[in-house]
């Protein structure tokens, strides 16, 4: 069973990317909920705000590490989850489903080329050493 879903682009940074139309939908890969741990406080951008790609969005926080959220791709935001700012857990419990964390609108669609395919970025976690406690 995999934990990258096929479909999606995903960026080094571990957030996942899925387009609808002309809005992308963004969250973090299953690989970062699950390095993370209990996913405890979730800070998103608000609608209107314009992001860059590559740069800092957000902070996820966890029980045991504060993470940067990194923008996939530039636009402006056009949604921010409000469910998982009310219930950060849903981004451990269903990362690609109700734990999505913003909708953005793309202004540069040529930038989801530096993404990740789901075999890319399988290919990207897999050379990570495994972490896990004792």
């Amino acid at each position: 069973m995999s934990m990258v879903r096929e479909g999606l682009l995903y960026s080094k940074e571990h957030e996942w990317v899925r387009l609808e139309g002309d809005v992308a939908f963004v969250g973090i890969t299953h690989f970062a909920q699950e390095q993370l741990g209990d996913v405890v406080y979730a800070e998103l951008p608000e609608k209107g705000a314009a992001v860059r790609q590559h740069s800092s969005m957000g902070v996820v926080e966890s029980v045991k590490a504060a993470s940067d959220l990194y923008a996939p791709v530039s636009g402006e935001i056009l949604e921010r989850n409000i469910k998982v700012i009310e219930k950060p857990e849903l981004v451990n419990l269903d990362p690609y489903g109700d734990g999505w964390m913003v909708r953005v609108r793309p202004t540069d669609r040529g930038e989801l080329g530096v993404l990740l395919s789901a075999a890319a970025y399988r290919e990207h976690i897999g050379e990570s050493p495994g972490t896990g406690g004792d």
